[in-house]
């Protein structure tokens, strides 16, 4: 059977030499990543990869943003050189990799306006790959929708990456965030955080057939139905000021339904029964963050195939969760 990564990571060679060239400053989580051997080695990736029968993967750079990387005046280039690196590995490795997601300089948004246009239109994008914030700016902004909506009208999924650093303190009285809680508990947090506020915004009434992809299996949105059904209303009642941030016609339970999720859960099964609960199997894509496990690549995909074979699933709902749901998406 098939198995298609959606949500896996890489940082090309042409990438790093452009970063080397172009940062405006210590990138900590940038040269951690680096040196992860299969993030940076394609031979070591491919060993990897080689382990698992039929295995593909859909590739995005991973995280810092291009934006936090360089000043507006390079991050158009940046980009596109990520963006032209991960096109010539799928065009050079097309068995092992069916397609990739582009990036964009968020910090120079003429210049993200061009390159989805460019991304997708001439290297053949599969979608774009935003993050939860943009220098700390949410989605929802009216320049940030209209990357949104430009996406849209090229009907290309969104693949929802979050992010927040170690500077955003847990408490008001500490100056940054310890134990790795930025991470930990912040991601999920940051993802829910921007899903629910696209829902408020309209994003799925504006654009109903905007698919967008959520990593880690939708955050803590599936744990949370009760709280946002029976509170988040409640709340903007409370505070009217809010209120002009409701754009939707419809529930906002109902409005992150429409979102997908992907399976990348770090070994843990639980996750991923509350998004199936949430999302429902026809939501579900697989992914394993390649290659941030323990062992380098290898620990979360072996992981992650195993928990979905161990889930009540009908052979047909287990084959669309590993391919054939992205495969579907991708055609719309």
């Amino acid at each position: 059977m098939t198995v298609i990564d959606t949500f896996c990571h890489i940082f090309p060679h042409e990438y790093r030499l452009a970063v080397d060239r172009l940062a405006k400053g210590p990138l900590p989580m940038y040269t951690r990543a680096c040196q992860i051997p299969a993030m940076v080695d394609l031979d070591v990736r491919f060993s990897v990869m080689d382990d698992f029968s039929e295995y593909q993967q859909i590739l995005s750079l991973a995280s810092p943003t291009v934006e936090a990387i360089c000043q507006p005046s390079f991050s158009g280039e940046l980009a596109r050189v990520g963006n032209d690196s991960m096109a010539e590995l799928v065009v050079k490795h097309p068995q092992r990799f069916p397609g990739f997601v582009a990036s964009l300089p968020m910090n120079n948004l003429d210049q993200a306006h061009r390159e989805i246009e460019r991304a997708v239109m001439q290297l053949g994008a599969m979608g774009i790959q935003l993050y939860t914030h943009v220098e700390g700016a949410p989605l929802d902004t009216q320049q940030n929708l209209e990357i949104i909506e430009h996406i849209a009208a090229l009907r290309k999924p969104i693949w929802l990456h979050p992010i927040r650093p170690m500077s955003f303190a847990d408490y008001a009285t500490e100056t940054h965030s310890k134990l790795d809680v930025w991470w930990a508990f912040g991601w999920p947090y940051e993802t829910s955080t921007a899903m629910l506020r696209l829902v408020c915004a309209g994003v799925f009434d504006r654009w109903p057939d905007l698919a967008i992809i959520t990593h880690h299996a939708g955050g803590l949105t599936p744990v949370m139905e009760g709280r946002i059904e029976f509170g988040i209303d409640t709340r903007v009642l409370r505070n009217p000021q809010d209120a002009p941030m409701l754009r939707t016609t419809q529930s906002l339970v109902d409005g992150l339904r429409k979102f997908y999720a992907d399976t990348a859960s770090f070994g843990s099964r639980i996750p991923l029964d509350a998004a199936r609960t949430f999302f429902g199997t026809g939501k579900m894509l697989f992914a394993s963050d390649m290659p941030f496990d323990p062992e380098g690549g290898p620990g979360f995909i072996r992981k992650g195939l195993h928990l979905i074979g161990q889930m009540e699933l009908e052979d047909a709902q287990r084959q669309a969760i590993l391919c054939g749901n992205i495969q579907r998406l991708l055609l719309q």
